[in-house]
């Protein structure tokens, strides 16, 4: 969530910021502020405000020469939307500068313990910490006084520091919230996602947690939390400039939905190789020694773990428990005497998931991150690693991360069960070619698409693997239309939930499996005679002439690769015919890296 960029180099600072900030507005904000220093080193000027960074651009004063600054884009968490809760915040003599990502806990008990005397302008956590570092920099140098009053900090914070005393110099801290920073000759640049260093710089470094930092011209020094110096080690930069444009699409969401079966090639290129798969066997071992998986994951990743669950219950026989990180990070299942946990995100950044991951690393147990960042926390924080390998994911609603989660999940179940890997590679060949179908008919999905637009509620029902993907879709539904959706098992319907189907209401039906067509063909029937509208999304195998969508057959199993786009593509189009912001919808974040 929120975004920060901090500058020191050559170029114009205002244009660095700017444009990284504009990378980062896949995260989700609802402000935006920059403080600039002047040419001279003597001034910093702040220009700040509710709403998005085009209305911010026009505000700054385009006479201000700047080749150092920071900046900031902010999802409100203490204090609403509007310009004084923006950030850059400063301390009450002006002296401290800071904009911060993530959240203090105790920021009140600061206040009350601590600042007695001092003035708030803000509902913000943030101005806090501003405040707590010029209370002991009237008795320390600044250096110090930062990691003093870190010292107080309880929560998440990832900082960027300007001492109007000394502006030859920018801080920075990082404890449990992501920061990276990137140099290229004489430019530094410091940023909450490697996006927003893409064309700045070719290389990087992922500060770890407890890591304080000064970057002075082209030099940076690293120390811990205690003052002791650290070392420092710049890798290669991955992600080009195409990874994280539109090119010929309207919106990042659509670009991402069409890039899936390249995704699934992707995966079966990096994870087999001719007659063998390509997944470390000591990770193997580990899973087969094991009693019960526990899968921990949020939101769509939640969703894919339901799908995981199916596949490693029927390939491997092995008894699976779903946890919800948000949960688990405060109250964990019971466990087995032999457990081995998998975390799945998109970001590697979820802060739930995080919570969790510390918890079980402490009693010790084995643990495996499924994530589309090999840079992230997660991936630092687990004993074994698999990558997604879906490429940057732009739209904050994610289709195909998700989509490479699922996958994953049925590669990996099937090494370990030593499937026929030829097998495996077609059926997923299959797969890859039945999305394409999919996309080729896009124009024909935009128009069932026009049944849902005008609904306050749609659902989506379905039975086994086809309820797992009722569940995504109308998340999908919710978060960039804004219509209400919930995914239902059919079989629920008539256990109370029918009672909100109304005229006009939208049903979706999902139909993939032999054994449970006829059944909610009929559970669709029990709807429609309520005078609902209702879609059907059918494998051709099973279809009639009045089926609305119907999908090239491909392995029951892997049916929910193909069901899912078909329903990112509904979701799409209503949103679109709504005229919403399709990337960027509202309240929501890319990465959600506060609990």
């Amino acid at each position: 969530m929120c975004g920060i960029v901090g500058y020191i180099g050559s170029k114009p600072a205002n244009h660095v910021i700017i444009n990284g900030l504009k990378k980062l507005e896949y995260r989700g904000y609802d402000s935006v502020g920059v403080a600039l220093v002047n040419e001279d080193k003597t001034e910093i000027e702040i220009f700040k405000d509710k709403g998005r960074i085009l209305d911010l651009e026009i505000q700054i004063d385009k006479n201000i020469k700047s080749h150092f600054a920071i900046g900031h884009t902010r999802w409100a968490t203490h204090g609403e939307p509007n310009k004084v809760n923006s950030h850059p915040h400063m301390s009450n003599s002006g002296r401290v500068v800071v904009v911060h990502n993530g959240v203090i806990e105790n920021y009140n008990q600061i206040k009350k313990e601590k600042l007695k005397g001092y003035n708030f302008v803000s509902e913000t956590d943030t101005e806090v910490v501003a405040n707590l570092i010029e209370l002991y920099s009237k008795i320390m140098p600044m250096d110090e006084a930062i990691l003093a009053a870190t010292a107080h900090l309880k929560g998440s914070y990832a900082l960027l520091v300007l001492d109007k005393m000394d502006l030859n110099k920018l801080y920075f801290i990082k404890n449990k919230a992501p920061l990276l920073i990137g140099q290229k000759d004489d430019e530094i640049i410091i940023a909450s996602d490697i996006v927003a260093l893409v064309g700045y710089t070719d290389k990087y470094m992922y500060l770890e947690d407890m890591t304080f930092g000064i970057v002075m011209d082209d030099k940076i020094i690293l120390k811990d939390f205690y003052g002791k110096e650290l070392s420092s080690k710049m890798v290669q930069l991955q992600i080009s400039c195409e990874e994280i444009e539109k090119g010929n699409y309207e919106h990042f969401m659509l670009k991402e939905i069409n890039e899936q079966p390249t995704v699934i090639r992707k995966l079966i290129y990096n994870y087999t190789d001719n007659e063998k798969y390509e997944i470390d066997k000591n990770l193997i071992k580990e899973i087969k020694k094991a009693d019960k998986l526990y899968i921990v994951a949020c939101g769509s990743s939640l969703y894919a773990g339901y799908i995981a669950k199916y596949y490693f219950e029927k390939i491997l026989n092995i008894s699976i428990e779903l946890c919800i990180a948000s949960e688990a990070a405060y109250l964990l299942p019971k466990l087995s005497k032999k457990p081995f946990f998998i975390f799945i995100s998109q970001s590697g950044e979820t802060a739930d998931c995080i919570k969790v991951l510390k918890n079980i690393k402490d009693k010790k147990i084995k643990t495996l991150a499924i994530t589309n960042n090999i840079d992230s926390t997660m991936i630092r924080l687990s004993d074994y690693n698999l990558n997604l390998y879906a490429g940057k994911e732009i739209a904050v609603a994610s289709t195909k991360a998700y989509l490479a989660q699922v996958t994953l999940m049925y590669i990996l179940a099937s090494s370990i069960a030593k499937t026929d890997i030829k097998c495996v590679k077609k059926k997923l060949n299959i797969v890859a070619m039945a999305i394409e179908d999919v996309l080729g008919n896009r124009e024909y999905i935009r128009d069932i698409s026009r049944k849902m637009i005008d609904s306050e509620t749609v659902f989506y029902i379905g039975r086994g693997l086809d309820y797992y993907v009722s569940l995504e879709a109308a998340l999908k539904l919710k978060e960039i239309s804004y219509i209400h959706a919930e995914g239902y098992a059919s079989g629920e319907l008539k256990h109370g939930s029918i009672a909100l189907v109304n005229e006009d209401v939208p049903v979706v039906a999902i139909i993939t499996n032999k054994e449970t067509e006829l059944i909610t063909r009929s559970n669709l029937i029990e709807t429609t005679s309520r005078k609902a509208i209702g879609i059907t999304i059918v494998l051709e195998e099973f279809a009639n002439e009045e089926d609305d969508m119907v999908l090239s057959n491909v392995d029951g199993d892997l049916s929910p690769l193909v069901t899912s786009v078909v329903c990112q593509l509904l979701a799409y189009y209503v949103s679109l015919y709504k005229g919403n912001d399709i990337d960027k919808p509202k309240n929501l974040a890319k990465s959600v890296t506060v609990e």
